[in-house]
This record gives C-alpha cells, sequence and structure tokens, in this order.
C-alpha cells in the first residue's frame, strides 16, 4: 500500500517559490539564520532515519552543489558523532559550493573525514556497501532533465539494496508537479521541510518520495502568516468526512436524501451502471433510479431490489425520470451510440446538479452537442486519458502537470474537476485539494463506477459540489486502503461498497 502519512503532514501545500518566499522571511524579518535552519533540517533528517532504520550500521551520503548538499554534510556529520560508518559523496565542481553549504561541509570536514569526489568506482562501492543512502542531491530548484553523472549516480541509488532517504525531495523530481525530470531517486522515505511540496504528493511522485515525513523547523507560525501569495492547494484532509457529514435528524425520511437519477449500462455493460447505483444507496442516498438499456432493466436489481430500474428506448422517456430526480449521473457503461448521445444531450440541458464519468465524457469530448449549456454545478470525473480527450492533447501532456492540466480543464468546461490516479486531484478553479489516500489495487475495472454512486449520493444530500467531489473522493481511497488490507492484487470495486458504507458514518 502507499505509505504517505497523512494525518503527519498539514493541510496547505506550496510551491518551491512560495518555500522559498517563506525561507526568505524566516531568515529577514524573523532573523533566524539560514546556517541554523539548516542544521535543524539536517538533524531532522538524522532522527528520522535513525528511528525508522535503528539497525543500520553505515551511511553514504551523496552531496549536491547547494542547501539540499548542505544538509547532507550535517547529517554525515551527525552519524559520525554516534559512531556510525560513514561516507560521503560529492557531485559537481566543488569550487561552487558557497554559503550556508559551505559551512556544512567545512565542520564535517574538521572530523577528519574525507569526501569521494572524482573516483566512479568508489562511489559505486560506497553506495552499494551502505545500509543507508541519503539523497542530498538536489532540492526544490531543479528545472531541467537529469543527465551525465548526475543521472548515473541516481540510477546507483535506485540499484543499490540500502534504505534510501531522501533530503526535502527526491532528486530528479520536479516539486511543483511531481513530474520525473529524465530520472529520479526511489525513496523509501522522504523528509521535507518547511512546507510541504504540492509535487510530492500526485503523480508520478508517488513512485519516488515513500514515506514522507515533514517538520517546519521550528519556523513560526507568523512566518506563514506574511505569505503574499495565497495557498490555493490543500491535501483532503480526514476531518473533513466529519465536518460536512451531519448526523441525521430522527424525524428524517427517503425524501431528505434526495432522489439520484443514474443514467447508463448499454447493452453488455449493465455491471458498470449496478456498480454505480448501488454504491449511491450505500453512501446514503434516499432513492436510487437507474435508467438503462431496456434488454437488462428487468434483472439489473437482482440481489439489490433496494434500487429502481427503468428501461429506456428513446431519449424522450428519461425526460419524466429527469424531472423526478434531485441529482443526475451520467456516463458508466453508457456507451457512445446514438442512444448514448442523445440520452448526454437532455441531461446536459438540466439545470440540475450532475456528475458525468467513463463514456459521457468521452462523448463531451467527441461530439458537437448543440443544446450543452456548462454549469458549475456539474462534477467531471476523468482519468488522464479522459482528460486529455476533453483538452484535445495527449496523455502524457496531462501527467507532465497535473495541477496546470485540472486548471485547463476547468477554464474550458467549468465546474468541479476530478483528475483521478494516484493522488487525485479535485478542484474548483481557485482552490485544488489533493487526495493522500488510496493504493494500486484500485488499477481494476469498476472503480471509477463507484465513485460515481458516491459522489452522486452526496450532492443529494445537500453537500456542494466541491464538497461531495472531496468527501466521495476521500471516502472512496480510504474504502480501498481498508479493503486492501487483505492484498492489493485482486481488489474488485464491489470490495469497497461496505467500507464506504462505515466511512461516511462517522
Amino acid at each position: 500500500m502507499d505509505n504517505i502519512i497523512a494525518m503527519s503532514l498539514p493541510v496547505n501545500l506550496y510551491t518551491a517559490s512560495q518555500v522559498r518566499e517563506l525561507d526568505r522571511i524566516a531568515i529577514e524579518a524573523f532573523a533566524i539564520p539560514g546556517y541554523t535552519l539548516m542544521q535543524r533540517a539536517g538533524q531532522v533528517t538524522f532522527d528520522h532515519m535513525r528511528k525508522s532504520y535503528p539497525l543500520a550500521q553505515s551511511v553514504c551520503i551523496v552531496c549536491g552543489l547547494g542547501n539540499n548538499g548542505g544538509d547532507g554534510y550535517v547529517i554525515a556529520r551527525l552519524a559520525i558523532e554516534v559512531g556510525m560508518q560513514v561516507s560521503v559523496i560529492a557531485l559537481g565542481n566543488e569550487a561552487s559550493i558557497k554559503g550556508d553549504a559551505l559551512q556544512a561541509k567545512d565542520a564535517f570536514l574538521k572530523t577528519g573525514h574525507l569526501v569521494s569526489s572524482g573516483d566512479k568506482k568508489q562511489q559505486e562501492v560506497d553506495i552499494l556497501g551502505a545500509d543507508i543512502v541519503v539523497d542530498a542531491i538536489f532540492g526544490t530548484g531543479l528545472a531541467r532533465a537529469v543527465t551525465g553523472d548526475w543521472a548515473n549516480i541516481i540510477q546507483q541509488i535506485n540499484r543499490s539494496s540500502a534504505r534510501v532517504v531522501a533530503v526535502d525531495v527526491p532528486s530528479g523530481l520536479d516539486s511543483d508537479t511531481g513530474r520525473v525530470l529524465g530520472c529520479a531517486v526511489k525513496a523509501d522515505m522522504t523528509v521535507t521541510y518547511i512546507g510541504v511540496k504540492c509535487g510530492l504528493l500526485t503523480g508520478q511522485a508517488r513512485d519516488s518520495v515513500g514515506e514522507l515525513k515533514f517538520d517546519d523547523l521550528g519556523i513560526p507560525q507568523a512566518v506563514y502568516e506574511q505569505l503574499s501569495t495565497p495557498v490555493t492547494k490543500v491535501r483532503i484532509p480526514d476531518s473533513i468526512i466529519l465536518s460536512t457529514l451531519k448526523p441525521r435528524l430522527r424525524t428524517s425520511h427517503k425524501g431528505s436524501y434526495g432522489r439520484v437519477l443514474l443514467i447508463g449500462g448499454t447493452r453488455g455493460m449493465s455491471g458498470a451502471i449496478r456498480l454505480a447505483a448501488e454504491a449511491s444507496l450505500r453512501a446514503g442516498a434516499g432513492l436510487v433510479r437507474v435508467a438503462t438499456d431496456s434488454v437488462h432493466a428487468d434483472y439489473l436489481n437482482i440481489g439489490r431490489p433496494e434500487l429502481m430500474v427503468s428501461g429506456v428506448e428513446q431519449a424522450e422517456a428519461l425526460r419524466p425520470l429527469i424531472e423526478q430526480a434531485s441529482v443526475l449521473a451520467i456516463g458508466p457503461g453508457l456507451g457512445q451510440s446514438d442512444w448514448a448521445i442523445a440520452l448526454l444531450a437532455l441531461v446536459m440541458a438540466s439545470d440540475k446538479p450532475k456528475v458525468l464519468d467513463a463514456d459521457a465524457l468521452n462523448l463531451l469530448s467527441d461530439h458537437s452537442l448543440s443544446d450543452i449549456t456548462l454549469k458549475n454545478n456539474s462534477i467531471f470525473t476523468p482519468h488522464p486519458a479522459e482528460a486529455a480527450r476533453l483538452l484535445g492533447v495527449t496523455t502524457p501532456e496531462i501527467e507532465q502537470d497535473r495541477y496546470a492540466s485540472i486548471q485547463k480543464c476547468i477554464k474550458k468546461w467549468g465546474g468541479v474537476f476530478i483528475l483521478k490516479g494516484a493522488g487525485s486531484l479535485v478542484s474548483k478553479g481557485n482552490k485544488t485539494s489533493v487526495c493522500l489516500a488510496g493504493n494500486p489495487g484500485m488499477s481494476s475495472g469498476g472503480m471509477g463506477d463507484v465513485l460515481t454512486g458516491v459522489i452522486a449520493a452526496l450532492l443529494a444530500q445537500g453537500l456542494s459540489p466541491f464538497e461531495a467531489a472531496q468527501v466521495g473522493v476521500l471516502a472512496h481511497a480510504k474504502a480501498a486502503d481498508k479493503a486492501a488490507l487483505q492484498g492489493e492484487r485482486g481488489l474488485l470495486a464491489s470490495d469497497l461498497l461496505p467500507n464506504i458504507r462505515e466511512l461516511l458514518n462517522p
């Protein structure tokens, strides 16, 4: 399972430039010397390293030229003080080291230890022979692809059997986007400072960061309050479920919790809409109706008689069902036939809150529907390939910068967007949330259908589109984590359903 520890992380997320501004304010306005912050960073990282890997006897620290490398020299000195076997590899032109990093290096050299700076064979021996390798090569300032000797050393680190601890950011990773710049260190643990970098939590970063630790290095709260650039990225806190889903009144009834209409399930695709519908029931919707192909309408609710099912041969038969509903959801198993296009056109013409998934998104990408009026009460739930089709770009382009991609989607389509994947994003434009829950076992059919049903039910119970999207994504992912305790491989979408009910009743 993914081992990012969400509860120990602050809610606010920062870009690299925002963290540099926080660092500047702390040094200039609050008179905290930069070298003091460097010493604290090294100490915090060393403490986490020792706590997590107490049996380790040897450590190899790979240091770059900037402050990240300076943190590495602090860690090396601390390791010497406790009697560990220490080797240090210095990369690049050592003459260019300056400022706090140079002071940290000089303090290390005073211990009588040397650095390995040019002998590649010795570097490989040091890395492969260590119990722990500390990656202190690049910090947040990296903006180019890693090549040459720098790439070779990263590849050596990744080939080693040592535990790998990354200082602030795994080297080679873009700390704003989570994109790998050529190649990146795959850490077992990353210790980040001052502010959690938003790129550590989504996309390719989830294969590089490992267990994420955070420390503010003793920076006063007043420093954060002086940041001139507003924080627009946050992680979704577990507390959001409790804060948005209030206890039900004793006098409530089924009509109090909305009427969800789920539309989809072309011939041969009845499973998708059934999963979505049952998820809506388990997430607390008062009434759930399915509008689907007549060929399987009569038996879709076998085993779940609480579902109401209507066979829809012609689009006009959908109109009265839309009128009766309080929330619409369309896409699971919908297909891309003329029947599907006609149903989608009716849904998009409605003013009612709606969730758009799967083939509904593909149809929006591929067809000009004259009656579409985009509204901010719509929730779009694309995975990266669907988002690429919505924007007319490629999937790799979406993944290059997931934060920028979701903003482009909102600018074009409006509403609330969920960009699914490792570190799913939820955005309404001026605020973007990241979900840290979830695991690779969710890479199986039907997971998105369940999410659609959950979100529709939350809308029906009165949550705003952004709230419903955040709570739905978090509950869905946490339900998968609970189910994955029995193993990620073989995890089914339907395994989430009992856990969703439990999680939405805190």
